[in-house]
């Protein structure tokens, strides 16, 4: 153990580590989960404290040294290299200012480190007069939310989603003229195809894909400027927009100062309303894995309109048996995420006045939901749905005992004489065209026009009928 100061007083280190008393004094007061901050979001502390440094030389209010000595550190943070040095619990103070010290102290410390000076010497650098130089744990904080989430979705989410619509999309090209037939309510409904039915689930990532990006673009308010309370006192009046600025260069993101710094520290509606696209998101992808496991139920006493790939044995007392793990799997990720917005957007009330109180949390919610989801939606993607095979004839063989081609009949029929034909034809165990042909409501040729399942899947392929679901 080594001993550092701070403004409380001494305080015993660990001699290895790079953070200071302040860290310290946290990890002692808050022995809670275990668990820290997520690596993504400390990496983004690192990119703004890099941002910070380089806006204040340009400003001419720190020295081209120090800076300099600044953003080297600032980016072995932000490049995942100094990830151990951040040792304190999600749950601790709720603007998680032992955060932002914790990363000043280890910028602070690795500059000596490097200038070879003691650690804990605060030369070349003062962790709060230097490193924190025109900044607040409250506006800083915020700030790295914003930053760490939106590279998240950008770089994590959305192409794990892109990548599973182009296979959906893969998926409803090939099965394009597999006539299956439609459900409604869980029961039968009149046939579509495959491919149409497909389709739709491809259509479900792209939007979730879409939504990712939306939820980018409403992180985009930074509030960095703002310091303490959003007044912006003792920081320059342009720090702000040139920290966005410098961070837009590095990320390719397209980040702002907030247009009105008490909103940026006071709420997190702007949080609130990316959890929500995070839920849709998760309500997607849970219609598609369990459609995709009714689809591929039996293999004999269930639909078995399609074929999962067989991961691994289903059952240690059944041999044989093959379950729908990968859809198991992504429904439960889909769970645990909606609990983590319902939990982010708790949080988003929770502004007092000037500040909102849980930012640590929120961040541990949104990084651990978007992880989460993007893996879960790969692995699916490459462990189900690209491996997916149709069963055209079991497709086949279940339009054709069904009853409810029976509406296409109702232009020729008229609703009342159909819906009693269909009846006749589920008491009696007869088909729909014995009956027809055998009343003489029709001749044979009509009848099997009207009777085409895939003509009824075009659009304008018959007349328009009655309406329902």
């Amino acid at each position: 153990m080594r001993t550092e100061r701070d403004s409380m007083g001494e305080m015993a280190v660990p001699d290895d580590a790079l953070y200071g008393a302040s860290t310290q004094r946290a990890v002692l007061n808050f022995p809670v989960s275990g668990r820290p901050l997520p690596e993504a979001f400390i990496r983004a502390l690192g990119l703004v404290k890099w941002a910070c440094a380089r806006a204040n030389a340009d400003l001419g209010l720190l020295p081209p040294d120090k800076a300099r000595a600044i953003e080297q550190v600032a980016l072995e943070i932000a490049d995942g290299q100094l990830t151990r040095h951040f040792p304190i619990d999600v749950f601790q103070t709720g603007s998680a200012t032992s955060t932002n010290m914790n990363a000043n102290e280890v910028i602070a410390n690795r500059a000596s480190q490097l200038a070879g000076q003691p650690i804990g010497a605060k030369k070349p650098l003062h962790p709060n007069d230097d490193v924190n130089l025109g900044q607040s744990s409250n506006d800083v904080i915020p700030t790295v939310l914003h930053v760490s989430v939106a590279l998240a979705l950008q770089r994590d989410l959305a192409p794990a989603l892109d990548a599973l619509a182009a296979e959906l999309d893969r998926k409803a090209a090939a099965w394009s003229h597999v006539v299956k037939i439609g459900r409604t309510h869980l029961m039968d409904a009149t046939p579509l195809t495959l491919g149409q039915e497909f389709s739709g689930y491809a259509t479900q990532a792209h939007k979730a894909a879409e939504r990712a990006r939306r939820a980018v673009a409403v992180l985009g308010e930074l509030a960095i400027g703002g310091t303490a309370v959003g007044t912006g006192l003792n920081t320059h009046v342009e720090f702000g927009a040139r920290v966005a600025r410098l961070l837009n260069a590095r990320t390719g993101l397209a980040f702002r100062e907030a247009q009105n710094h008490f909103e940026a520290q006071g709420a997190r509606d702007d949080c609130v309303e990316a959890a929500g696209q995070l839920a849709a998101i998760a309500a997607a992808l849970t219609k598609i894995a369990n459609d995709l496991r009714l689809l591929g139920s039996g293999p004999r006493a269930g639909l078995a309109e399609i074929k999962l790939p067989a991961t691994q044995p289903g059952s240690s007392i059944m041999p044989g048996k093959v379950n729908p793990v990968m859809s198991e799997m992504l429904v439960q990720v889909c769970l645990y995420t909606q609990g983590l917005t319902q939990t982010i957007q708790l949080a988003g009330r929770d502004g007092h006045f000037e500040l909102n109180v849980t930012l640590p949390l929120m961040a541990h919610c949104f990084h651990e939901a978007i992880s989460c989801l993007a893996h879960a939606t790969r692995t699916f993607t490459e462990k189900c749905v690209a491996g997916l095979e149709a069963d055209p004839a079991r497709c086949r063989e279940l339009v054709d005992r069904s009853l409810m081609l029976v509406t296409a009949l109702n232009p020729h029929l008229g609703y009342d004489a159909a819906a009693a034909i269909a009846k006749e034809a589920y008491a009696s165990g007869r088909t729909l065209r014995e009956l027809v042909l055998e009343k003489k409501l029709m001749d044979a040729a009509a009848l099997d026009r009207a009777l085409d399942p895939l003509a009824m899947t075009q659009p304008g392929a018959s007349s328009p009928g009655a309406g329902g679901g």
